[in-house]
């Protein structure tokens, strides 16, 4: 079966299954509609097969499309309740990838402990601050390199298991998954580094690896499908998590996709791709105090691919802090970060470093239309860099003003 045939398929299994049992107000259609105004930076951007850091790059000034998503949930009964997302990009080429698509069966309970299983296509647990309508941030345009990176390569296949226990003001939930497909995970940050962008890829879309020179001097434009499925192997996390009042939540997961590190897959070019043993540690937490929100995030962990002869190991870690205030229409938000990689490689590629800060504010003057200024400057150092004759240092700022109709 071919990845869009895949994606099809469990587009279509979600709708049947939940539209077979839930009636028409039971089911809610949400979309959402972005257009914004970028000044982007000067250096050539990801998307565009270079180094830069942003979604945007090339010293463009111009309006673009953010990106359209359509939602649709069903609580088909009491215990089953369902969801499929489909959203669209164009900034590298034209995409239309299914997100999620899952159904999630949690039985009524009145005593304090309650169970829940899930199965399909879904964001393993890790992101505090995606957490509006199509995996989206409410605070900023633009999401933190952690949750960057998971939005780019991170997807669950597969089922997912969570005991819950309710006491009266803090709740202690432990959740496990086993999934699949999720083997080349890990493949982006040796090869091109950490990103922030609001790109979401679902099944079936195609991620830009950085040009590189072939003997002809020509410069081959490579993607490759980050859910692509490479051998049989079973991947898991497993998290913990306490809520307390005060919208306080702290969670610690383990994830490991178990690859296979030697193992590899052709690419549509004709060269091989290869799947990356990455395993990490992801610590969050999250606090409100009146009007305002608190959220902090570290991740550290490491990937291996196995080359033929050759090795390429790398140790990466990223963390933020992020504070927004909530009062009414308006939504300022202000996050620091910082993000690097270690490369132990046959290639030579030394790994980089860098910070970044991001200043947003979104107002919503009506539920249908939020606004979003946002200001990011991100300083980098990448000693690969140097070697291919550019300069190791990517600095860039990048101001965005969005305008994002809701539905």
């Amino acid at each position: 079966m071919t990845t869009r045939a895949s994606v099809r398929g469990v587009l279509l299994a979600g709708l049947a299954v939940t539209g077979s049992t839930a009636s028409a107000q039971d089911v809610k259609i949400h979309a959402f509609l972005d257009g914004r105004l970028v000044d982007a930076p000067s250096s050539t951007s990801f998307t565009e097969g270079g180094y830069g850091k942003t979604r945007y790059g090339s010293g463009d000034t111009r309006l673009q499309f953010g990106g359209g998503g359509l939602i649709v949930t069903a609580q088909a009964t009491p215990s089953l309740f369902g969801l499929v997302d489909v959203q669209a990009q164009t900034t590298d080429h034209r995409m239309l990838g299914l997100v999620e698509s899952y159904l999630r069966y949690r039985p009524v309970s009145l005593s304090p402990w309650r169970w829940s299983l899930q199965a399909g296509v879904f964001f393993p647990p890790i992101s505090l601050e995606n957490d509006g309508i199509g995996w989206t941030s409410p605070w900023t345009i633009t999401p933190s390199a952690i949750n960057s990176w998971v939005g780019e390569e991170l997807r669950d296949v597969g089922v997912q298991g969570q005991l819950q226990w309710r006491g009266q003001g803090n709740s202690l939930a432990v959740t496990g998954a086993l999934f699949r497909r999720n083997e080349i995970a890990g493949n982006i940050l040796p090869t091109r580094g950490w990103s922030l962008s609001d790109l979401t890829y679902g099944l079936g879309d195609r991620i830009r690896l950085p040009d590189q020179p072939s003997e002809d001097g020509q410069r081959p434009t490579e993607r490759y499908d980050p859910f692509r499925r490479v051998t049989n192997q079973i991947g898991w996390h497993a998290d913990l998590t306490w809520r307390a009042p005060s919208n306080t939540r702290v969670t610690l997961l383990r994830w490991d996709n178990n690859a296979d590190p030697r193992a590899w897959v052709p690419y549509e070019g004709g060269d091989r791709l290869y799947a990356w043993r990455t395993k990490f540690w992801s610590l969050g937490a999250t606090t409100q105090s009146g009007p305002v929100t608190w959220i902090a995030q570290a991740m550290e962990g490491g990937t291996l691919a196995l080359p033929g002869t050759r090795h390429v190991q790398t140790h990466f870690r990223s963390a933020f802090v992020l504070v927004g205030w909530n009062q009414g229409a308006w939504r300022p938000a202000l996050r620091v970060e910082h993000f690097s990689t270690d490369n132990d490689s046959s290639f030579g590629d030394g790994g980089e470093h860098g910070n970044a800060v991001t200043a947003a504010l979104a107002w919503r003057p009506r539920d249908w239309l939020r606004i979003t200024y946002e200001l990011m400057c991100v300083d980098s150092y990448r000693s690969y860099l140097a070697s291919a004759g550019q300069s190791p240092n990517v600095r860039a700022t990048q101001v965005q003003v969005s305008a994002r109709l809701l539905y």
